[in-house]
Formats: C-alpha cells, sequence, structure tokens
C-alpha cells in the first residue's frame, strides 16, 4: 500500500532510473520511470505525482523543456532536477524556472533517501498552503476570527444566538486570544451593528480618570476639567460598549457600573442629572474574576451582574488546528503582494511553541519575520530566541506565585510590621495575611 505518494522519474540512462526506483521505493514512495522524456510530456496529467526527478541532459528533448511541460501541467508537483558536476549554472536556471532544487550524480542511496526527505517535507508544506488558503475562506467569519477548533465555532455559535439579547456578556480568556474580536463579532451580529461600538480598556485609565471617562464629567468638577464631556456610555448610545480589563475598574467606579447595569441610567461627574442611554455592555477580563471577588476586589454583586452570559476562550495552545491556519493568515496579511513562504524547519518550531501570549504574540512574530525575510523563505534565523531555543529561554523561570512569595518575603525582612508591609506591596492587609498564610510564611 502507497503511504506517502507517487514519484515520477524522468531519465535517459538506465542505470540511474534503476538506483532511483530502488532508493525511493525503500522509503515508502510509489515509483513511475521513464526513459524516453516525451512519454512523459504526453501523458504527464495533474495531480498524480507528489515529486518528479527530471535529467537535464536528455534527448529528444531536454530536461528544462520536461519542466516546463509539468509545471504548467501538474503545478502542484515538486520537482527536482537531476545534474551531472559540469551543469550547475543550468541546474540554477532550472531553479529560476521553477524546480524547487537539485540533486547532483553521482550520489549514492543514503543521499538521495536523505534529500528526498528533504523534498517532500517541502511538498507537503506547499500543498498544506494551498490547502490553507482554500480553507481560509470557510475558516474566517465575521471580524476576522480564523478557527477550525471545534470548542471555539461551539463558542462562536453561543456568542451568535445571544447577540441580539441586551444581557450584559462577560468574555474570559488570556491576554491575546481574540476577546475584542468577539465582543466584535457580537456586536455585528447583533440589531446595534449599525450603532457605535465603543471600547474602554479599565487597566490604560488612571483611577482618577476612569470614571470620567466612562460616565462624562462637568466644567470644574476636578482640576483640568475645562468643559462639559460626555463620557464613552454616552457615545456608545444605541450601540455597543465593550469594556475590557474589567477587573482593574476600582470600587467607586465598579459601583457606578453596576448602578447602570441595574437601571440603565447614571450622572456625569460633578453633576445631579440622572441621565439615560440604551448601551449593550459586554466586559473582558484575562483574570478569574470569582477569585477576585472572594480576595474582596471586585463586588459580588457586579460579578453577577455580569456573569449573566459568560464566554470562556481557549488559549492558541489548545488550539493546535488553528496555528498553521493563522501563521499562513498572517503571513498573507503582511507579505501583501509578495511571494514568502516557511521552510519545514521554522515552521514545526512554530507549531510546537506553547505560544504563552496566544494569537497577539503569533501575530508580532510573523509580521517580524516578514519584515526580516523581505522576500524568500522564513527560516529558523528570522524567529525570535525564545523560539530558536526555548529551553534556554526558560532555564531559571520562575511562576507567578514563586516571584511573589520572593517578593513578600523580602519586603517584610526589611519593614517593621505588617500594616507597613501592606503599604509597601499596595495591597489590603487582610490581603497580606492570607498571602503569608497560603505560602506558609507564619501567623
Amino acid at each position: 500500500m502507497n503511504e506517502r505518494g507517487n514519484v515520477l522519474v524522468v531519465d535517459d540512462e538506465p542505470n540511474i532510473l534503476k538506483t532511483l526506483k530502488i532508493g525511493l521505493e525503500a522509503i515508502g514512495f510509489t515509483v513511475d520511470g521513464y526513459l524516453n522524456p516525451v512519454d512523459v510530456v504526453d501523458t504527464i496529467e495533474g495531480g498524480k505525482y507528489c515529486i518528479a526527478f527530471i535529467d537535464l541532459m536528455m534527448q529528444p528533448i531536454d530536461g528544462m523543456q520536461v519542466l516546463k511541460v509539468i509545471r504548467q501541467k501538474s503545478p502542484m508537483t515538486t520537482c527536482v532536477i537531476i545534474t551531472a558536476h559540469g551543469s550547475i549554472d543550468s541546474a540554477i536556471e532550472a531553479i529560476k524556472s521553477g524546480a524547487f532544487d537539485f540533486l547532483q550524480k553521482p550520489f549514492d542511496l543514503k543521499e538521495l533517501q536523505l534529500f528526498t526527505e528533504k523534498v517532500f517535507d517541502h511538498h507537503r508544506l506547499k500543498k498544506e498552503v494551498a490547502e490553507l488558503r482554500e480553507q481560509l475562506a470557510t475558516s474566517q467569519l465575521s471580524t476576522n476570527i480564523i478557527t477550525r477548533n471545534p470548542l471555539m465555532r461551539q463558542w462562536i455559535d453561543f456568542a451568535q444566538q445571544v447577540a441580539d439579547s441586551t444581557m450584559t456578556v462577560l468574555i474570559e480568556g488570556e491576554s491575546g486570544t481574540g476577546k475584542e474580536l468577539v465582543a466584535q463579532f457580537i456586536h455585528s451580529q447583533s440589531t446595534r451593528k449599525d450603532k457605535p461600538f465603543i471600547k474602554v480598556n479599565s487597566a490604560a485609565l488612571p483611577e482618577n480618570l476612569l470614571e470620567s471617562e466612562l460616565f462624562g464629567h462637568v466644567k470644574g468638577s476636578f482640576t483640568g476639567a475645562i468643559k462639559d464631556r460626555e463620557g464613552r456610555f454616552e457615545a456608545a448610545n444605541g450601540g455597543t460598549l465593550f469594556l475590557d480589563e474589567i477587573a482593574d475598574i476600582p470600587p467607586q467606579s465598579q459601583a457606578k457600573l453596576l448602578r447602570f447595569l441595574q437601571h440603565r441610567e447614571f450622572e456625569r461627574v460633578g453633576e445631579n442629572v440622572t441621565r439615560k442611554v440604551d448601551v449593550r455592555v459586554i466586559a473582558a477580563t484575562n483574570r478569574n474574576l470569582s477569585n477576585s471577588m472572594r480576595e474582596g476586589n471586585f463586588r459580588e454583586d457586579l460579578y453577577y451582574r455580569l456573569n449573566a452570559v459568560r464566554i470562556s476562550l481557549p488559549p492558541l495552545r489548545e488550539r493546535p488546528e488553528d496555528i498553521i491556519l493563522l501563521i499562513h493568515h498572517f503571513l498573507k496579511a503582511f507579505a501583501l503582494d509578495r511571494i514568502i513562504e516557511i521552510s519545514p524547519d521554522a515552521l514545526k518550531l512554530l507549531t510546537s511553541y506553547p505560544w504563552p501570549g496566544n494569537i497577539r504574540e503569533l501575530e508580532n512574530i510573523m509580521e517580524r519575520a516578514v519584515l526580516l525575510v523581505k522576500h524568500g523563505t522564513i527560516e529558523v534565523s528570522h524567529l525570535p530566541p525564545e523560539l530558536q531555543h526555548p529551553d534556554e529561554e526558560k532555564a531559571g523561570l520562575l511562576s507567578l506565585e514563586a516571584i511573589e512569595r520572593q517578593h513578600i518575603a523580602r519586603v517584610l525582612r526589611v519593614v517593621k510590621d505588617l500594616d507597613e508591609a501592606a503599604k509597601v506591596l499596595a495591597i489590603d492587609p487582610a490581603t497580606l495575611w492570607r498571602k503569608r498564610k497560603k505560602y506558609g510564611m507564619g501567623n
């Protein structure tokens, strides 16, 4: 049974033809051999052969002519030119005309087999890229969500089902998993799609400005408030407000947000006039909000109000079928009209990397690689050190818990009491007590 594929060999030397046939069949290929190149030109058909070995110097037509015909009739066949020592320049010309590489005579069986494995890796990659390009059209949903992962597909279907609801949606997931894209997808599938989609990153705004950013303010309500200003809720009227990093909202703003979610009303900072707007809220977090609630950093009533509809996005390491799909999506996006490929070794590193930064990290690395290679093929050398030498990069790394434990222990050694330690660490004394208990640091 043929497990690997069909290989075409065209060479007018019987001994070379026999050697190639023996060597290739020994590693699992089915081989069709031709002594007369004219027979190949007359019978070649698209899609039959994964690899073609073509001798350069033949009669009555040469290998360049055979290469041209195969490229026209079977473009997915990966072609290799067989050449003698004195014909290297002609072999290079053949590569420029579409051959993948050349095999120089004389060669032994082991050399042939190792060389063919490299060629076959390239062929599989080329075939996979072609298939992925076809699949991208069906795998790409609105707002550029690209996935074949069954769980991700389920969440997208669920998001579509709740799109027209007025209920608040909470999207959980590690940084870089596409929470904002899912929020945009929900908005685009709702009756609000023609109204504003307003984004607020709660972690990017200072505590003293967040409330004003969300709810607006009136002139003179604080230093720098030189005129009345509407907030993001008013700007989003009729549409959707996306609150990213919801866990970073301070307690005072949490209370005002809860009131809005309950009664759809609020006041601007420094004003007593109650305002109402029609806004659908979608929140996102990369933290475990239930843990934040138990630690006293997030209101319980707000948590349950936000948690009415919850979507939990899986990290990229749990979506292995999407990694190659996304690689080629970003390659196409950043290469624009240039033809850039990825070597099998580079692709192997990209697909085996755990992607702690998820899709955002993959996007950044692909943009960097395309910038470095400019044209041709992305090699291992175009990837960042953490991919090239993953074991070296991981050496000496500590978990967040280990780092936190070390830092708390260091602070406790140099301060006079627990109250001072809590101030230095910028946490509540009760939180410090729980952490000391957790890490076994005494009473």
